[in-house]
């Protein structure tokens, strides 16, 4: 076995160790197919007030700007379906939200992949990336072939659907890379009948500023009027064009213990809700992705699904 393919089996042996649900290694490159599909939904102003995916765009493409010498980009899957879901009579959040900011849990795994690659193989540079930086996560992903872009932009896996955090780790290490493949979305288009603000444009394409987790999350004035009636209960994030996909009939529920949801954050009604107060938000969701909108953001959020 060539030295390449010890340190690809290593670092993919390592990756399941750590609880990672799977693990694709793709050449680090400028992803020439996906500068005219960036560009043309920047153009349209997909990414609303999202200013922020309008910079480091040449970063965005190409890794080895943000790695000196980078040669290999691993890209990781993290599951977060939950054993149990929220009481649906409640206001809804998101299910990656259900436990402790993934940002957290993520990293310090990317930190012990990083740390075991370099006390096994030697001096190795890299860094680690958890969607907070200007990284294509999904374009990298379905690269390496851990599932394809589907139609409602989110990468899907036959096994297991989609509910699952991606992540990656850019090193200077050549290694044995994995091949795309193939789309398996077929004629089936229940995430575009299915969005209710019909966020999904067209097959593959989403207007981020169309969609219920943007004006929830990343919209920080008052949510336009003429959406109202269209968000289906959902507070913080959405998650329909996901529960509707077909292929997520087979997700499992995850095993990491800090991903399981606070009791009451799935027992709420929508009363108590409404009445929560900073010392319950803050109780509930000490280390929960909902602090980024803060109380006052849920609290918008809740008075205009009740209007």
């Amino acid at each position: 076995m060539s030295t390449k393919s010890q340190h690809t089996n290593f670092i993919k042996s390592e990756a399941k160790r750590l609880g990672f649900l799977s693990c694709g290694i793709s050449k680090a490159g400028f992803l020439e197919h996906e500068a005219p599909r960036l560009e043309s939904w920047l153009n349209k102003n997909h990414n609303g007030q999202m200013s922020y995916m309008e910079n480091n765009y040449d970063k965005r493409l190409n890794p080895t700007l943000l790695v000196d010498d980078a040669k290999s980009v691993v890209s990781l899957l993290l599951n977060y379906y939950p054993q149990e879901l929220q009481n649906q009579e409640s206001y809804k959040v998101s299910k990656y939200a259900y436990g402790t900011d993934y940002h957290f849990v993520i990293k310090e795994k990317l930190k012990e992949l990083l740390y075991s690659i370099q006390a096994s193989i030697g001096e190795v540079s890299g860094r680690a990336f958890v969607d907070s930086a200007p990284v294509l996560d999904k374009a990298w992903a379905a690269k390496s072939g851990l599932g394809w872009i589907g139609k409602n932009s989110n990468l899907l896996t036959q096994k297991v659907g989609s509910f699952y955090f991606i992540a990656e780790l850019i090193i200077d290490l050549d290694l044995e890379y994995d091949n795309a493949t193939t789309d398996h979305c077929g004629s089936c288009t229940a995430c575009l009948d299915a969005c209710p603000t019909e966020a999904i444009v067209a097959p593959y394409i989403v207007d981020g500023s169309k969609c219920i987790s943007y004006f929830t999350i990343e919209l920080k004035e008052n949510i336009p009027e003429e959406m109202k009636g269209s968000f289906s209960d959902w507070a913080f994030g959405c998650d329909i064009c996901q529960d509707v996909c077909p292929w997520n009939k087979f997700s499992k529920p995850h095993k990491e213990p800090l991903f399981q949801a606070n009791p009451e954050l799935l027992s709420f009604s929508k009363k108590d809700w409404e009445e929560i107060t900073e010392e319950t938000f803050r109780k509930v969701f000490k280390d929960s992705p909902l602090k980024r909108s803060k109380l006052a953001g849920i609290k918008r959020n809740i008075d205009f699904l009740k209007q």
